[in-house]
């Protein structure tokens, strides 16, 4: 018994210890392009506009990035990926740290992205039955183009505004 005691509290204090190692990994800027797909330039403008905390720096001074700042470059890419501005991404963080109190709050930005998805995908379904007309017409047409005639008579109806 005290074997199987022994061989568990050895295997529980390596699982421990394993994942204190986890948490204190370490990366260099670069190694973090690699993982995220980012630029270094993102990385640091991420950190400037306070989308990142402050990252932590060797006595080099070469930043050094955790797990804890992965995790959140890789909720920015999944929010960005959806859609949400830098602006929204950086509200979505501060409920991200309280997530309970913050549920309605996440609620009606969502709705609102969404809302704004919607009205995008009508536009983009005008814009798709527009172009869907003018190939038509472009079949039809014996003489010049519909698509360039279109486009040069909505070019000409646009006149700039004088001062």
């Amino acid at each position: 018994m005290s074997i199987s005691s022994s061989s568990s509290t050895k295997r529980n204090s390596k699982l421990r210890k394993d994942k204190k190692d986890r948490d204190s990994v370490q990366y260099r800027i670069g190694d973090v392009t690699r993982i995220t797909g980012l630029s270094a330039d993102t990385l640091r403008y991420y950190e400037k506009i306070k989308l990142l905390r402050p990252v932590s720096r060797a006595a080099s001074g070469v930043r050094v990035y955790d797990e804890l700042d992965l995790s959140r470059l890789r909720f920015i890419q999944r929010a960005k990926s959806m859609n949400f501005s830098l602006d929204e991404i950086a509200r979505l963080l501060e409920m991200r740290e309280d997530p309970q109190n913050a549920r309605d709050d996440v609620r009606e930005l969502t709705r609102r992205k969404r809302k704004e998805v919607e009205d995008h995908l009508e536009e983009l379904d005008t814009l798709r039955k527009e172009l869907t007309l003018l190939i038509n017409l472009c079949r039809g047409s014996e003489a010049g183009c519909p698509i360039i005639d279109d486009l040069d008579s909505r070019a000409t109806r646009k006149k700039p505004k004088r001062l």
